[in-house]
Formats: C-alpha cells, sequence, structure tokens
C-alpha cells in the first residue's frame, strides 16, 4: 500500500510538472495575444487618427469643389443664355424672310393665276360656240314626249283592261279556293273520324262475330243478341254458336213485325236466332211465340215469357254503329279525295288566271311606267337643251365681265411683287450672325465640359470621404474586436496564475511524501523479507484469482451483451406484440361498426373458407379495388320499383291523354275550317258591299273619277292586305298615300261612309274632317253627308271651325265665355229657325 501511495503520489508530481509546463505555455501565450492586441489597437488608433485628418481635408476640398461647380454652373447657364439669344435672333432672321420670300412667291403665283384665267377665260368664250346642237336636241326631245305620251294613254287602256280581268280571275280563285277549303275541311274531318272510329274499334275490340247491320238498326241488333256477340263460332269455347236448322213448324212472327235477319248480315249459325227475332218502329203489344223477341230501333227489347230490357247492349250498339260509320267513311274518302283534287284543280287554274292578268297588268303597268320614265326623260332633255341654251349666254356674259374684272387684278398683282421684292432686299442676312453663334456655341461647350470635369472631381472627392468613412467605422469594429481578445486573455491569465498557486501547495505538500514513505517501505520490506514464501504462494493464488476473475469478468460481459441484447429484443417485441393487439382492437371495431359482428364470426356469417385466405396486402388491394368499384356505382335507388310503376302510370296517362288531344287537335282542324270557309264567304260579301258603296260615294264627293278597294299580298282573303287605288277626275290611276291631303280626306269620308252604308250604326263622330278641303269640296261633303242622313237612321256629330259646314247643320252647340272665367254652353236650333221663318 505504501508502495502505491508513493508510486501515486510520484505520478501526481510527474502530472504536477506537465500541468506547469502547460500552463506556463498558457501564459506565455495569452500574455503574447495582450501584447498583440495592444499593439493592433495602437495601430487601429494611429490609422483613426489618419483617416480622421484625411476626413477633415477630404470635406474642405469637397465644399470648395462644390462651390467650383456652382460658379461653373452659373458660367455655362450665361454662355447657354447667350446662345439661345442668338439662336432665337437668327430663328427671327429666317422666319421674316420666310415671310417676306413667301408673299413674294404669293404675288408672283397671283400674277400667273391672273394671266392663267385670263387666257382659260378667253378659252372657255371660244368652246362655248353658238348653241346651234342645243336647240336641235330641244326639237328632238319635243317629238319624243309626244310618243311618250301615246305610249303612256295606251299602256293605261291596257293596264285597266288587265286589272279588270285580275279582278274576275280573282273572284274566280276566291271562290275555288273557298271550294277547295271545304273539302279540305271534309276530306280532314273524315279522315280524323276514320282514325278515331278505327283507334276505338282497336282498343275496344269488334267482337268474336263478324256482323254488319243496316244504319239505324244497330240498337236493335245489339238489345237482341247482347252479349251473345262476344261467343265464338264452331264447336270449341265454352260459349259458342253451334246453329241450329231451321224446322217447318217455326212460329211466324206476328203482323206487323219484320224478322231481323232481314237487316243484319250474320254468319248461318246466327240465322235461326235472327229470324225469331222481330222489329218494329215501337212496341206495339203483338203477340209473341215461344223463343221470340221483339226488339225496336231505339234498342228496347222484349222476350216471349215477359221480360223486357231497355237499353240492353248499349256498347255492343255502339261498336256496331261504329263499324257503319267506319264502313261509310270508308266508302265516302275516296269521292272526298277526288272533290279535293277537283277543287285543286279549278284553284290551280283560277290562281293561274290571275297570276296570267297579273303579268298582262304587271307587263302593261311596266310599258306604262317605262313610256311615263321617257316622257319624263324627254320633258328632261328638252328642258335641259332649253337650259343649256340660257346657261350658255349667261355664262358667255359672265366670263366677259370676268375678264373685264382681271383688269385691276393683274395690275395690283405686278404692284404685289415689286412690293415684296423690295421688302426682301430690305431685310437682314442671317449669316451675318453665324461667326457669333459659332463663338457662343464654343464658349456654352467648354463651360459644360468645365461644369462636367467640377462634378467628376466633386464625385470622386465624395467616393474617397464614403471610402474613408467606411474604413474608420472597420478601425472600430477591429479596435473593439482587440480589446475584448486583450481583456478575456488578462481573465485567463489570472485564471491560470489561481491554478499555478493551486498547484505549487499541492506540490509543497506532497514532496516530502515519497521520502517517507519509502522509508516506511523499507521497512516493511525487511519486516515481510521472511513472508516472502507466503507472498510468493499469495501472489501465484492472486494470479490464478485474478485470471478466475478475468474469466468471469469477460463471462459477465458477455452475459451482460446477451442480457441486453434479449431485453431490447424484448423490448422491441413487446411493443410489436402492443401495436399487433391495437391493430386487432382497430380491425375488431371497424368489423363491428361495418359488418356487425365480432371477426371470428366473418367467415360463417358471409360463408367463405378462411384457409383459402391470400395474403392481406392482397386481400387489402381486393378490398379496396371493390369499395372504389362500388362508390363508382353510387347508392341504391330503394324506391325504383315504385318510381318505374309510377313513370309507366304517367306514360299510360300521357298516351291517353296525348290520343285525347289529338282527337281534339282534329276536330278542333276540323272546326277551324269550317269557320275559315264561313269567314272568307262572309269577309267576301262584306268586301264587296262595301267596295260597291266606296266606288259610288268617291265618284259623288269628286264628282267624276274612279276608285275601289283590292286585297293584296295573299290569296286568302283572310291573310290579305287591303289597298286603296283612286283616280280623280284627270289623273291616272294611283295609292292613296300618293294623293293629296284634300284628296286624302274625301277618300276617306267615302270609305268611312261606306261602311256605315254596308253596316249602319247609331251614331258617327267626324272630328274635323273638312279642315283640308276647300270650299267646293267642303259643299260636296255637306251634300253627301245630306244624303246619308236621308238614306240612314245615323246621327252625325261633326267636329268643325269651317263655317260652310255649320251653316249646314241642323243644329249647333258650342261654348262661350261671357266673363272672364266663366263658360257656358250655347246650342243653336237652325232646322227649327228655318221652320219658323218658313212659317212667317
Amino acid at each position: 500500500t505504501a508502495r502505491a501511495r508513493r508510486d501515486t503520489i510520484v505520478r501526481r508530481l510527474a502530472e504536477l510538472d506537465r500541468i506547469e509546463a502547460a500552463q506556463a505555455r498558457e501564459t506565455a501565450r495569452e500574455e503574447a495575444l495582450r501584447d498583440d492586441a495592444a499593439r493592433a489597437i495602437a495601430a487601429l488608433e494611429a490609422e483613426q487618427a489618419a483617416i480622421a485628418a484625411r476626413l477633415s481635408d477630404g470635406e474642405a476640398q469637397a465644399a470648395r469643389l462644390a462651390a467650383d461647380v456652382n460658379a461653373a454652373e452659373l458660367v455655362s447657364r450665361a454662355a447657354e443664355a447667350e446662345l439661345a439669344g442668338l439662336l432665337a435672333r437668327e430663328a427671327a432672321m429666317r422666319a421674316e424672310r420666310r415671310v417676306a420670300e413667301a408673299a413674294l412667291e404669293a404675288a408672283q403665283a397671283q400674277v400667273a393665276r391672273t394671266a392663267n384665267d385670263a387666257v382659260r377665260i378667253e378659252a372657255q368664250v371660244a368652246a362655248l360656240g353658238d348653241g346651234g346642237e342645243h336647240e336641235t336636241a330641244k326639237a328632238i326631245a319635243e317629238k319624243e314626249a309626244a310618243d311618250a305620251a301615246s305610249a303612256l294613254a295606251g299602256g293605261e287602256k291596257a293596264l285597266e283592261a288587265a286589272d279588270a280581268g285580275r279582278s274576275l280571275a280573282a273572284e274566280q280563285r276566291d271562290f275555288a279556293e273557298s271550294g277547295l277549303a271545304s273539302a279540305r275541311a271534309a276530306l280532314a274531318a273524315a279522315a280524323s273520324e276514320r282514325f278515331a272510329l278505327a283507334d276505338a274499334l282497336a282498343q275496344g275490340g269488334s267482337g268474336t262475330i263478324s256482323v254488319q247491320v243496316e244504319p239505324g238498326y244497330e240498337r236493335a241488333l245489339a238489345a237482341a243478341l247482347g252479349d251473345d256477340l262476344d261467343a265464338a263460332l264452331g264447336n270449341d269455347g265454352a260459349r259458342r254458336w253451334a246453329g241450329s236448322e231451321a224446322v217447318g213448324d217455326d212460329p211466324k212472327l206476328a203482323a206487323g213485325l219484320e224478322p231481323l235477319s232481314s237487316f243484319a248480315k250474320a254468319p248461318p249459325e246466327l240465322a235461326r236466332r235472327l229470324a225469331q227475332v222481330g222489329v218494329a218502329d215501337r212496341d206495339g203489344g203483338q203477340a209473341l211465340a215461344v223463343g221470340q223477341r221483339l226488339v225496336t230501333r231505339d234498342g228496347m227489347m222484349r222476350r216471349w215469357d215477359g221480360f223486357v230490357a231497355t237499353s240492353s247492349g248499349a256498347a255492343t250498339a255502339e261498336r256496331l254503329i261504329r263499324d257503319n260509320r267506319l264502313g261509310e267513311l270508308e266508302r265516302v274518302l275516296p269521292s272526298l279525295d277526288k272533290n279535293v283534287a277537283t277543287a285543286t284543280e279549278a284553284r290551280d287554274s283560277a290562281a293561274a288566271s290571275v297570276d296570267r292578268f297579273r303579268r298582262l297588268a304587271d307587263e302593261a303597268r311596266a310599258s306604262a311606267t317605262l313610256a311615263e320614265r321617257q316622257s319624263r326623260d324627254a320633258v328632261r332633255t328638252g328642258d335641259a337643251a332649253a337650259n343649256a341654251i340660257d346657261r350658255l349666254d349667261a355664262q358667255r356674259a359672265a366670263l366677259t365681265e370676268r375678264r373685264a374684272d382681271l383688269e385691276p387684278l393683274i395690275a395690283a398683282s405686278a404692284q404685289s411683287v415689286d412690293a415684296a421684292g423690295k421688302a426682301l432686299a430690305m431685310l437682314s442676312d442671317p449669316a451675318a450672325l453665324a461667326s457669333e453663334i459659332d463663338s457662343a456655341r464654343d464658349a456654352a461647350t467648354t463651360a459644360g465640359v468645365e461644369v462636367a470635369d467640377r462634378r467628376a472631381a466633386a464625385a470622386t472627392r465624395a467616393r474617397e470621404l464614403a471610402v474613408d468613412r467606411e474604413r474608420a467605422a472597420a478601425a472600430q469594429r477591429e479596435a473593439d474586436q482587440w480589446r475584448d481578445r486583450s481583456r478575456k486573455a488578462s481573465d485567463r491569465l489570472v485564471e491560470t496564475a489561481e491554478r499555478a498557486a493551486a498547484l505549487a501547495a499541492e506540490r509543497t505538500e506532497i514532496t516530502a511524501a515519497p521520502d517517507r514513505l519509502a522509508d516506511d517501505i523499507a521497512r516493511i520490506e525487511r519486516d515481510t523479507s521472511s513472508s516472502e514464501a507466503l507472498v510468493a504462494a499469495a501472489a501465484n493464488a492472486e494470479s490464478e484469482a485474478e485470471q478466475t476473475v478475468g474469466n468471469a469478468a469477460r463471462a459477465l460481459g458477455e452475459a451482460g451483451e446477451g442480457f441486453a441484447a434479449a431485453r431490447e429484443a424484448r423490448a422491441g417485441a413487446a411493443a410489436r406484440a402492443d401495436a399487433q393487439t391495437a391493430r386487432r382492437e382497430e380491425l375488431a371495431r371497424e368489423c363491428g361498426e361495418k359488418f356487425e359482428c365480432p371477426p371470428p364470426l366473418l367467415a360463417a356469417q358471409f360463408d367463405f373458407d378462411s384457409g383459402n385466405l391470400a395474403p392481406a396486402e392482397a386481400e387489402r388491394e381486393t378490398f379496396e379495388r371493390l369499395t372504389v368499384e362500388r362508390e363508382r356505382l353510387g347508392p341504391v335507388n330503394l324506391v325504383a320499383e315504385s318510381e318505374l310503376a309510377e313513370l309507366d302510370a304517367n306514360r299510360a296517362q300521357g298516351a291517353a291523354e296525348r290520343d285525347e288531344l289529338q282527337e281534339a287537335i282534329n276536330r278542333l282542324r276540323g272546326s277551324i275550317g269550317s269557320l275559315n270557309r264561313e269567314g272568307r264567304v262572309r269577309l267576301l260579301d262584306a268586301f264587296e258591299k262595301v267596295n260597291t258603296h266606296f266606288q259610288s260615294l268617291f265618284t259623288t264627293l269628286f264628282d267624276g273619277g274612279h276608285a275601289h278597294l283590292e286585297l293584296i299580298e295573299s290569296d286568302d282573303p283572310l291573310e290579305a292586305g287591303l289597298e286603296i287605288l283612286a283616280q280623280p277626275p284627270g289623273k291616272r290611276l294611283t295609292a292613296l298615300t300618293l294623293l293629296s291631303g284634300g284628296e286624302q280626306a274625301l277618300t276617306a269620308v267615302a270609305l268611312i261612309f261606306g261602311l256605315f252604308l254596308t253596316n249602319p250604326a247609331p251614331i258617327c263622330v267626324l272630328d274635323e274632317v273638312d279642315a283640308p278641303l276647300d270650299d267646293a269640296n267642303v259643299d260636296r261633303f255637306c251634300d253627301l253627308l245630306d244624303r246619308m242622313t236621308a238614306e240612314t237612321d245615323t246621327r252625325y256629330l261633326i267636329v268643325t271651325h269651317n263655317a260652310v259646314t255649320m251653316a249646314r247643320m241642323h243644329r249647333l252647340y258650342g261654348v262661350t265665355m261671357i266673363e272672364r272665367g266663366v263658360s257656358r254652353l250655347v246650342s243653336v236650333d237652325l232646322g227649327g229657325a228655318e221652320q219658323l221663318l218658313a212659317a212667317e
């Protein structure tokens, strides 16, 4: 133990030596670092002082350079101002010179223009000639105008003839159109009725036995047979007609009864039955033999045993009526088709006649229009020739006058040229300022260069000052860093001195310990020399024990490593087991939510073999794929069946409604055809009456002339427009819109009174009708009004300001204001006044 302690102390002393050497090196390094910091700080402070001096000098130089720049800019601006003034003077001089030159050119151009005008006027006077060709053109135009007037008269006669023929053809066409519409309506009604009957018979069935009965006896046959018509013929069927041979002793029908077999055609199996059924218009109480029946045409049946039934077999009767009607329609339809074809041919023929007369009218109208245009062209040509002659004389006089007016202009233009030349000669030459402008431009350029140089020097000095300021800031930062390093080195030196003192104290304490321990060791070695054998044996035992301990330590280390590995493996297995347990619980929860059963029961519930399952990943992929496909399909419609039934019901209802609508449409089309036929007939009749009255009243109002109404734009009267064509005396036939205001007013009055004559009304109000009329036409209007009053029971109220009209009225009503703000109604009975005068 003493030796070990000594060895420990010796090792500690050696370690103290190493520590002290290291501290000495560290102390030297820190002192060197502190010295370097001091030198660096001194150098940076010197550099900062130098930079501060340079900054002071640089700022002074910058101020001087700024003052120099300002002075140079003043000099440059003065030079530029002088240059600008010289350039402005030069520009003004050039502008004045250009103005003078322009004035001279304008005066010279005026001289040239006046000379050219004089020459052109003389040439125009020579080119005018004597105008003989215009006299010839005037004579030719007068002859062409006379020929065109003759052609116009012939065209108007041809137009009147074509219009008359077209009117007659239009009447024939309208009559044929009406007949065609009637035929088409009858055909459409019959076809729609046949379609409806066929459809109804197809839907309701036509019975098992085919029986034909004369019209009017359907209800009698239905009352006699009833539902027996639905029985089968032959030997098959629960209900059938097997037939029965007539025997000689079959009872005869009573007097006044006809056998039903005389009015119906049926299979032989029904012959005996029909022969024993008597038909009468009414039941007269005739006696019936056994097996006989009496039926009436209205459907009453009385049997031999006293049984009476009324309205029996209504459905069968209706079916038989429909069969007869369908057969009748089948027989009638070909004749209706033939009627439509005949009416179509008549309509087409009348339409062709209308087109032919329309073409003739168009040709006549075109001929008249051409003749009128030729007449207007000839008149225009004659007028143009006369105007040309007058224009030649006027132009010759005007040209002579213009030539006389040019003489003073020529003299004035020559004077203007002389004045402009003198003014141009008196102006200064701008070239005299060229040398001064060049000198000013050189001075301005030199001043600009000086300003640029001063500005460049100032910018250079500013950049140098910026660099010095940045370097001074950087030196300050470096000095601060070196001061921080010096302070930290001093702190580390203090810590090193403290550790050195502690090590010295420790060295002083343990320096004598080795010698003392050496004496103890010598004493102990002397005392233990006798027990060396024991020590050797103990050493051997200790060596073996140490070897054993080493082996055990190695085994313990290996066991510890294996234990650590096993513990880690157990921890990993426990963690995986916990994760699998949590996963199993999660899967069990999901299974309960989705399938409402625990996982062990899934195989039994869904009937699959758990031993044939694929790996988990494959099953998961299959499950995800099937889930995506199911989501793509969408949710199941649980009410699809009820929706389908509802749609079928709606479809059936829609089909029924469609059939009803189609039948209603057919009936409506037939009704529309009938209404259109009636409307065309009534409209054409009213049109003819109004046209007749209109023509008569127009002739009365205009004391001659001709006018008529015409249906245009369509061959169908219901769709045609109305055109009023009028020909006052002395004018050609034209539309209402081309007449004058007074003519239009009289024509409108004739049309209104024609309407009142066709369909009189109890009262008629005419507001300012006579406003555009002159006195003569007002008299004609009043005469017509007297005629209308005598021929009709209509009372006429005339609103007018015309004294002539008011004088012809029976009674006058007016409003007067006797005093301001007070109005009073005044009436005068002119008819009573006339009677009083006549009585006196």
